[in-house]
């Protein structure tokens, strides 16, 4: 695919793009579009069901924050600031995100991310399409690093207005209070964390959540660990539900464990108003299981196809979408490196290792259909 930045780099080569499409960014890219982005783009390469969009780069963020004149206020506002200082932190948050969002950004930058947006509404055969608006920090999504989750993310964003407005939104976001005490106690210098936004085609989801691709609890990597809610995955994310939980074996797809909860409320799209709200599941859905198994067997096989691709344990964020038919519906909407147990001692995993062919073994000797 063509460049959405070709007019910008055209006749100045050494200057990096200020947008950029996902299919041209790699596990290379973090410095131009961040650890969520850049992973976007290697999922892409290696195959796997994603939904299309583009992305704001850090050189993209820069022209902005030039545009603005403000770092210098930024870096005196930061100054000094304690991590546990939580009511200075809200305070100091507030200012620097009011100042950020009240910028206009360059002809140039807007020009270049409405046609973006045009194009993937013409790529998706929808007029204004819908969208996530997600941040994408130079030092989150990282093999040694638990930055996710420092900045924001915006579901179901439509129009050229409010993408360019959530754009600033997430821009902001890399200056919340929790943000900013993060870096503050892990000694992570303000100045050397950039972002990039990305925008990508919202999945119209019937059920999402998250998978691991070792246990959680325990860093059993012999299995696969899925939790579940119906309508978008933000509810299964910020632990707002209890969701369905299964665990799979990694070997065989055999569903191992299933606890189906009692699910009270869901994330969904109100028509209406074209935006995501939260509402309560109906009385007699509460209770149902949220996927159907063959569902689960896809999750888990590609989470081991993901896995196999980094070469390393995953925490990924899927979703079903109800717009499409079964078989292309499931779509990975983010995949980063599990950094909890993969930094621990690997005596997990080698037990891990033997509890797979344990199961085989005994599935064998029960006569138990492996397949």
């Amino acid at each position: 695919m063509t460049s959405i930045a070709a007019a910008t780099v055209a006749g100045t080569s050494n200057r990096p793009p200020l947008v950029s499409w996902f299919e041209e960014c790699t596990k290379d890219s973090i410095a131009l579009v961040g650890g969520k982005c850049s992973s976007l783009g290697e999922l892409i390469s290696s195959g796997v069901r994603v939904p299309p969009g583009f992305a704001l780069t850090t050189a993209g963020f820069a022209d902005f924050m030039r545009g603005a004149g403000i770092q210098a206020e930024i870096a005196g506002l930061l100054q000094g600031l304690d991590h546990d200082d939580l009511d200075r932190l809200e305070n100091v948050s507030r200012s620097i995100r009011e100042m950020i969002e009240s910028r206009p950004m360059s002809v140039e930058l807007e020009d270049l991310i409405g046609e973006a947006y045009r194009k993937l509404s013409v790529r998706c055969c929808q007029a204004s399409v819908p969208v996530a608006v997600r941040s994408s920090a130079t030092a989150e999504d990282l093999p040694g690093a638990s930055f996710a989750g420092q900045q924001d993310t915006y579901l179901w964003i439509r129009g050229f207005d409010d993408v360019i407005h959530h754009v600033r939104r997430c821009i902001s976001s890399l200056y919340t209070a929790r943000a900013i005490a993060y870096r503050l106690k892990m000694g992570f210098p303000h100045e050397q964390v950039a972002i990039s936004v990305g925008v990508q085609k919202m999945a119209n989801a019937y059920a999402a959540g998250v998978m691991f691709t070792l246990h959680p609890a325990t860093g059993d990597r012999s299995v696969i660990v899925i939790d579940a809610n119906f309508g978008f995955g933000e509810s299964v994310v910020s632990g707002e539900v209890t969701p369905d939980h299964f665990v799979v074996n990694k070997v065989t797809l055999d569903i191992l464990e299933r606890t189906i909860s009692t699910k009270l409320m869901c994330y969904t799209v109100d028509l209406k108003i074209q935006k995501s709200v939260a509402t309560e599941v109906p009385f007699e859905r509460q209770s149902i299981q949220c996927l159907i198994d063959d569902e689960i067997t896809e999750l888990a096989w590609m989470a081991k196809k993901i896995e196999k691709h980094y070469g390393r344990p995953m925490d990924i964020e899927w979703a079903v979408d109800k717009a499409l038919p079964a078989g292309g519906n499931i779509y990975i909407l983010q995949a980063r490196p599990e950094t909890i147990w993969s930094n621990r001692s690997q005596a997990a995993a080698v037990a891990a290792s033997s509890s797979a062919m344990d199961y085989i073994v005994s599935s064998l000797l029960a006569g138990k259909r492996l397949s």
